[in-house]
């Protein structure tokens, strides 16, 4: 008789899938991917290698440039400065790599700032970076596409989470139809769109950007001094959120087959905690799978420490713990309303996508490479 799985064993066998590698650089185009979010601007160059990219050089900067926009609708004029500042450091990174092939993006914070187009052309000005503002529709496709590595070829259906600071992108994806080694180059796919799937493809059952992201959801609840309580109303507000996703009443699913993959700063930093690093280190992180129970506990954990306790942490780190509660308030009510108890953890998201739909269309990076988790 084959021996019991052990209670909580992961139906997700963990595979660490590397979405570049860090060797010295070979001859090659390079791209750039740059990401400027409502709290942060993150750039990676890369160039291609085989399936897979290499990167050459990175960024990331956290510049609030969302501070502020709850209440007023507008950027202001300090976080624009600090946004300018970053982007400034990144223009330098671009033209010392001579990089030609790019791709700079922003997201929620542009998209619902008044005077987003006047900070574009602030930017245009003041850095001659070609930033441009992306739908939600495209954030998370492109958030998709980065998590294709991870998909197990067991799964029939797919939950990618990508919480950013401004918004959550959910989307729901059946790939019953699809053969279980064709499902990560299915994924990548869908970096065409989320509508008129082929036959045989990844369907895509519905999707969602709720306009609630770490910074979002902490500026909405800054009002409220006990720490547990503002927990519990983030969480009850960010659920309330998802009643017009349509598979949000659906629960006859297999857990076996239902993989939900996270990837954010958020998820990232629970899943640190939980493997008890002091040292962020991405190969232990990305491709992790975490259980429901795992999650409670860092976040009863964190909760425990209070605001000083987690401030002082070096497992959530200076830049984070300020919204980290925000987040795992988010993480707790999709593990709690989806019918699973497993996270895959993925440390890359909306960079890695903008390097993957860039390389993939230009043919010097074949989706075929992907191989996912057996």
């Amino acid at each position: 008789m084959a021996p019991k799985r052990p209670a909580g064993a992961d139906a997700f066998p963990r595979k660490t899938v590397e979405p570049f590698v860090t060797r010295p650089a070979e001859d090659g185009p390079l791209y750039a991917a740059l990401d400027l979010g409502t709290n942060s601007c993150r750039m990676l160059i890369a160039r291609p290698a085989g399936s897979q990219f290499q990167v050459v050089d990175s960024f990331s900067k956290p510049v609030q440039l969302g501070q502020g926009l709850e209440a007023s609708g507008r950027l202001s004029r300090p976080s624009m400065a600090r946004t300018v500042h970053a982007l400034q450091v990144c223009r330098r990174k671009l033209e010392a790599h001579k990089v030609t092939r790019m791709r700079l993006v922003a997201t929620e914070a542009c998209r619902r700032a008044r005077n987003s187009r006047d900070f574009l052309r602030m930017i245009r000005r003041e850095t001659g970076l070609p930033v441009e503002i992306i739908d939600a529709e495209e954030e998370a496709r492109l958030a998709v596409i980065s998590c294709a590595p991870l998909v197990s070829h067991r799964t029939d259906q797919l939950l990618v989470v990508d919480i950013g600071g401004g918004s959550t992108e959910l989307v729901w994806i059946d790939l019953q139809d699809v053969e279980p080694t064709e499902r990560p180059r299915a994924i990548m796919r869908l970096a065409d769109g989320f509508r008129n799937p082929v036959p045989g493809g990844a369907r895509v059952v519905d999707w969602i950007s709720v306009p609630l992201g770490v910074a979002t959801l902490r500026d909405q609840f800054e009002d409220v001094e006990e720490d547990e309580g503002r927990f519990a109303l983030m969480s009850w507000h960010f659920e309330e959120m998802l009643a017009d996703f349509s598979p949000y009443s659906l629960t006859q699913r297999s857990d076996e087959k239902f993989q939900v993959i996270g990837t954010s700063g958020t998820v990232t930093t629970v899943a640190a905690s939980h493997l008890g690093l002091r040292r962020y280190d991405r190969t232990k992180v990305d491709g992790l799978t975490m259980t429901s129970a795992q999650i409670d506990r860092v976040i009863r954990d964190y909760l425990t420490l209070g605001p000083e306790g987690r401030r002082a942490d070096p497992r959530i780190g200076r830049e984070r713990h300020a919204l980290i509660m925000s987040g795992a308030a988010i993480l707790q009510t999709l593990m709690r309303v989806w019918p699973t108890t497993r996270l895959s953890v993925a440390d890359r998201g909306l960079r890695e996508g903008l390097l993957y739909a860039q390389m993939v269309k230009d043919g010097v990076l074949a989706p075929e490479g992907l191989n996912g988790v057996a």
